[in-house]
């Protein structure tokens, strides 16, 4: 698979709600930087973020645009986040089933076909004025 095939079957799970197809595109020592937070790294804790991320949200990702390195190690995407706020994530505001709809990006560094990196982008002033209303 080329470093765009790998990404467009990494949305593909995430949309579907496919977490074990999607975590099976990450490498064991994933580096995951979380958009204004921290940078995390490991498959299982990617795993334990995406439960939480799962619990609070619902989303879906459309007009999704991939672009690739000719080597084949860098990629990123932008995309609109078409979401509902399920649960109350700790320190944002209360949740009760508020629809949002969010441009946002992504870059991806990939090594030996997986998924060695993910850096997440959006604007959260842009999320609270939409579910904070």
């Amino acid at each position: 698979m080329t470093a765009t095939d790998t990404i467009h079957a990494y949305y593909d799970a995430f949309n579907r709600q496919d977490m074990d197809s999607f975590l099976a595109l990450l490498s064991d020592n994933v580096v995951h930087d979380i958009n204004q937070g921290e940078r995390q790294s490991g498959k299982a804790t990617f795993a334990t973020f995406m439960d939480h991320m799962n619990r609070c949200y619902k989303e879906t990702l459309t007009d999704i645009v991939i672009m690739g390195s000719e080597d084949g190690k860098r990629g990123s995407a932008e995309f609109i986040v078409n979401g509902e706020y399920l649960t109350t994530d700790e320190g944002l505001p209360d949740a009760n089933g508020q629809k949002y709809v969010l441009p946002a990006g992504a870059f991806f560094e990939l090594k030996d076909g997986k998924i060695s990196r993910v850096t997440n982008y959006y604007n959260l002033n842009d999320w609270i004025a939409q579910v904070g209303a």
